[in-house]
């Protein structure tokens, strides 16, 4: 009997591309729901992590202006821009040195566009439960650090740190961009478990091999897995977040 550790017995839950996707023509989305690569997981999220939503946008696109409530969305562009104006009187361009976070609390009017010379955009947009309903709306948006090849950026933190970024709930975000054949362990936190997505190229995650838009969780004890980029490179966006966190789930979208 072979009584090699499968990769579930090493805490680590491969999903393939999600199925999950709409098509409104010029704007599409896939939604990543990290609950559901656990088996018999009973929430399509995952602690304060409910959705991770891949958005393209072609050019000269408009989400004409709409509320969200009580959630915290990022917006993570790596390529192309995205434009943001809100009821607040914020016109602003998210892009690969900008981040945008969208504190929706008791609501929070936005709309989002590309311009018609913009190049396609297809970004992240992440949506983390609050910790309680009703929060003060708010927003946030500025300059990242500068990346640095084969480590982990920290991309927002929970609120209360010491971060320009910040949302309201357990969830630290990172992201690396990988050279090929490089490897990067995951950041580790106390009682956090990880969600790993890859957003371009292909890895491999402690023997779990992911190609793009493929994801991981990891719910082990012990040392983090390490991500390790193939040879054409890649770029992953893991989160850290306490399942045990409380959480509310009456956001507009990432419920």
């Amino acid at each position: 009997m072979d009584s090699t550790p499968t990769a579930a017995d090493r805490g680590l839950h491969p999903a393939p591309r999600s199925d999950v996707f709409q098509n409104q023509g010029k704007f599409r989305t896939r939604f990543n729901f990290p609950g559901r690569n656990v088996p018999d997981h009973d929430d399509h999220g995952y602690g304060p992590l409910s959705t991770v939503v891949e958005s393209f946008m072609d050019p000269g696109t408009l989400i004409r202006m709409h509320q969200h409530r009580d959630e915290e969305i990022v917006s993570w562009v790596p390529a192309g821009v995205m434009r943001h104006d809100d009821r607040e009187g914020n016109e602003l361009v998210t892009d690969p040195e900008h981040l945008l976070v969208m504190n929706a609390g008791s609501g929070f009017w936005h709309a989002e566009e590309t311009l018609a010379d913009d190049p396609p955009l297809r970004m992240l947009q992440i949506f983390v439960r609050p910790h309680e309903l009703g929060l003060e709306p708010g927003i946030q948006h500025g300059p990242l650090p500068d990346p640095e090849p084969n480590e982990w950026r920290r991309v927002f933190a929970p609120a209360g740190a010491d971060h320009p970024f910040t949302v309201r709930n357990a969830v630290d975000c990172y992201d690396v961009r990988l050279d090929a054949d490089a490897g990067a362990t995951l950041p580790e936190i106390e009682g956090r478990d990880a969600y790993v997505y890859v957003f371009e190229g292909a890895v491999d995650v402690d023997g779990v091999a992911l190609d793009e838009t493929e994801s991981v969780l990891w719910t082990g004890d012990g040392a983090p897995p390490t991500v390790t980029a193939g040879g054409e490179g890649a770029t992953a966006v893991a989160f850290l977040m306490d399942p045990d966190a409380p959480v509310t789930r009456q956001g507009t979208i990432g419920r």
